[in-house]
């Protein structure tokens, strides 16, 4: 598929998809959405692709929400399968067993920060500004946000950013723990890049399960959950990058891993 709304790039072990409608600040809208996908599927079939950076052209907004012009035309049945179009997609990144790291550089709100919720990891730009506005419209986030910001942030702080429809700066959204991380906003990339790096040194297939049980962390009860990281645990200790990463721990030297 050739993009016109996206980029997708590799770099050696990682990716990193660009939403490229910076005249729209990068408004979601359903092409977006399929190119998304698409680019999503490319990632979840390539076995040599260990990390994803999602972030957004231009220097004002990662995605400044979906698009009004297309959302304006719904009605119950269509504002529904609107609501699921982008649901699904953002549900088939977050469900990707790589790490998906968000690099926040302007505005994210709305569709947009349920985007960046739907990875597993955010960095912002300290120029950043989240927000959930859609009560401004007479609606709700269609995308997510009631179902994973409380789980991020707490209840009671998820009620009060939705039904606000408030927008928070970087740094108060590192307070609450809905960033991982504020940069200076030219560093931005080159930090999370650099974050990559650091995760890419690490055992991917380790990396892979570590993001496995935890996903399922919400799934699970507690006496489950123990359980399959204990059948996980033995799966990787079945594995040549277990005997690699062992054995270079005790030879004092780095480890070698090749993804076996």
């Amino acid at each position: 598929m050739n993009y016109s709304t996206i980029i997708f790039e590799k770099r050696n072990n990682f990716a990193i998809i660009t939403l490229n409608r910076p005249d729209k600040l990068n408004a979601l809208n359903f092409e977006l959405f399929s190119e998304l996908e698409d680019a999503i599927n490319q990632i979840i079939f390539d076995p040599d692709i260990y990390a994803l950076i999602l972030t957004g052209a231009g220097d004002k907004a990662f995605a400044a929400g979906a698009d009004i012009v297309e959302l304006s035309k719904s009605d119950v049945i269509s504002g529904k399968k609107f609501s699921e179009i982008g649901s699904n997609v953002m549900l088939k990144l977050e469900q990707l067993r790589i790490p998906v790291i968000a690099a926040i550089n302007g505005f994210a709100l709305g569709g947009g920060l349920e985007l960046a919720l739907s990875c597993h990891i955010r960095f912002a730009s300290d120029k950043a500004k989240m927000g959930q506005p859609e009560v401004n419209l007479g609606i709700i986030p269609g995308y997510g946000a009631t179902q994973r910001l409380p789980r991020l942030i707490g209840k009671a702080k998820a009620i009060e950013l939705i039904i606000s429809a408030k927008t928070i700066d970087a740094q108060t959204a590192l307070s609450i723990g809905l960033v991982n991380e504020v940069f200076p906003h030219e560093h931005l990339m080159d930090r999370t890049i650099e974050f990559v790096n650091l995760v890419l040194s690490k055992g991917p297939l380790a990396v892979k399960a570590a993001i496995d049980c935890i996903d399922m962390s919400d799934k699970l009860p507690l006496t489950d959950g123990l359980a399959y990281e204990s059948k996980v645990f033995g799966e990787v200790c079945g594995t040549q990058d277990f005997k690699e990463g062992t054995t270079a721990f005790l030879e004092k030297r780095q480890a070698k891993f090749i993804a076996k």
